[in-house]
């Protein structure tokens, strides 16, 4: 096991990893914000869904959740349609025009850590990989409070929105 000091070194450079997604925002065009960019890729990756689902995989608030749905909608990328099983709901889903701009997206963020991470090795990347899987695996399987399955203490129990399907939800592609 890690010494206290590594682990605080770490907490140190996970919070800096904030410079890395501030980076990933500004090479997203300027009509489709981090936000809505989150909300494509949870309908590519999750398939279609209510808008209740959807705010439940980004953790955030319904209201919130409205207004990226809205400018999605507005911009062609998703469309709404009534939940057969529940005429007041509406189902979301990918358009193609959503698809071609995840493609774009990707592309764009493919090419920013090409660019950022050109003095890195194909195994340093590779390792990089294995260990941010490896980190949030390690989430995933011990809960957002840090306790091991069955064996909770105070108020770290999962709630709704935390599973191992949703630990990815905030990466915008």
């Amino acid at each position: 096991m890690a010494v206290r000091g590594q682990y605080e070194e770490l907490a140190r450079h996970l919070s800096a990893v904030g410079a890395v997604k501030r980076g990933l925002a500004r090479i997203l065009p300027p009509e489709c914000p981090a936000g809505s960019a989150a909300v494509l890729a949870l309908l590519r990756d999750h398939g279609e869904m209510r808008i209740s689902r959807l705010a439940e995989l980004m953790s955030i608030d319904m209201s919130v959740t409205s207004r990226h749905v809205a400018h999605v909608a507005e911009h062609g990328w998703i469309e709404r349609s009534s939940d057969p099983a529940d005429k007041r709901s509406r189902i979301l889903r990918l358009t193609p025009a959503g698809r071609d701009l995840l493609i774009d997206l990707n592309q764009r963020v493919t090419e920013l850590f090409v660019h950022n991470l050109s003095d890195w090795s194909d195994d340093e990347v590779g390792q990089l990989n294995t260990l941010l899987a490896r980190l949030r695996t390690s989430f995933a399987r011990r809960g957002p409070g840090g306790c091991a399955p069955g064996k909770h203490i105070g108020d770290c129990r999962p709630r709704p929105a935390d599973s191992d399907n949703d630990l990815h939800t905030r990466t915008p592609v």
